[in-house]
């Protein structure tokens, strides 16, 4: 390997994708400051209807209320946490813990499929699937059945944060152990 194979290697392996803690409301200034300085940010937002008194109104809300993404080298992470309105890197006791990539991806397809999505406050317990077909297919999650309609739930561990997205029942086939989605609903 050459000596630019071998650094573009190693700048592979030491910039990972990170959980920035933000301040309430701030997701969309601190993505906006970030990508001015050059980083790599993912802010996942989903759209909802909200109602004032007068007016009816369609907003871009962030899927994680209170965390960016960002990719960065953590060796040079003073860039970052010097960004007006970012708290902290998520950690793993006194470390910032990186993201796995497949999670962030994940989610970055979920957000760019015109698939309903939507903030979901913790996993129910229930069946790991995996999307045979449809624009998630090869994507895990846990399922869980509302109303007839199942719904994906995919979840970034580290941030105890989860997604629900809408899906089709045929696009669903089990993976794993666990008992199989109950067809008659």
């Amino acid at each position: 390997a050459t000596v630019s194979e071998d650094a573009t290697r190693m700048e592979c392996a030491t910039i990972r994708w990170f959980a920035l803690h933000v301040r309430s409301r701030h997701e969309k200034v601190v993505q906006a400051q970030l990508a001015a300085k050059q980083e790599q940010v993912f802010l996942p937002l989903y759209t909802a209807r909200h109602k004032w008194a007068d007016r009816l109104k369609t907003v871009s809300l962030p899927l994680f209320p209170g965390y960016v993404f960002c990719r960065f080298d953590v060796s040079r992470r003073s860039t970052v946490l010097a960004t007006s309105g970012v708290i902290d890197i998520v950690r793993s006791g006194a470390e910032p813990a990186p993201i796995d990539t497949g999670e962030i991806e994940a989610i970055q397809r979920v957000v760019q499929s015109p698939l309903y999505s939507e903030p979901y406050g913790g996993l129910a317990a229930g069946q790991c699937v995996m999307m045979s077909v449809g624009p998630l297919a090869g994507l895990k999650g846990t399922l869980i059945t509302i109303r007839r309609d199942l719904r994906l739930i995919l979840s970034v561990e580290l941030l105890q944060r989860s997604v629900m997205v809408e899906i089709e029942r045929e696009w669903v086939v089990p993976c794993g152990n666990g008992p199989t989605p109950d067809k008659t609903q």
